[in-house]
């Protein structure tokens, strides 16, 4: 991947294993700003990838908005993007590979999410990939795009 341009598209070709090759050569980045745009990456390159990716943007998942007053952002939920579910952001270590990282932390500002753990890294300019922990596991991951992001 290292001479392709990478684009949520691509995301959505990629295996789970270059998926975390990625992740792990990327770097940190900064905290977005903004509302950047979600895409739920499952099932890495199969044949449900793109579909659940589609079903979840128009249902479920539309993104997050990072508010940098407060280091913290918003879930934007189901088919209306509703902000909710709020949590608080910042850098620390990767449960990963113990390396810098983004942190997105349910764990004191969610009751309904609080066993969630994020944790996403800029893998091109506004694109950011990101790992979902469910009590330490690693369960999925996700895409936000702030090419076109709303600061605020």
């Amino acid at each position: 991947m290292a001479d392709t341009q990478i684009t949520l598209d691509l995301l959505l070709k990629t295996s789970r294993g270059e998926l975390d090759k990625l992740f792990g050569s990327s770097v940190g980045g900064d905290v977005p700003v903004g509302r950047g745009t979600g895409a739920v990456v499952f099932a890495p390159n199969s044949v449900l990838t793109r579909l659940v990716a589609v079903l979840a943007r128009l249902f479920l998942w539309k993104g997050k908005e990072f508010d940098s007053s407060t280091d913290t952002l918003l879930n934007l939920i189901g088919p209306f993007g509703t902000r909710a579910i709020r949590a608080k952001v910042y850098t620390d270590s990767s449960w990963f590979d113990g390396k810098d990282v983004v942190v997105l932390d349910y764990s004191r500002t969610s009751r309904v999410a609080h066993w969630i753990h994020d944790e996403i890294r800029e893998v091109a300019p506004n694109l950011y990939l990101g790992l979902v922990y469910w009590s330490r596991r690693k369960v999925l991951f996700f895409v936000l795009d702030f090419a076109k992001a709303t600061k605020g």
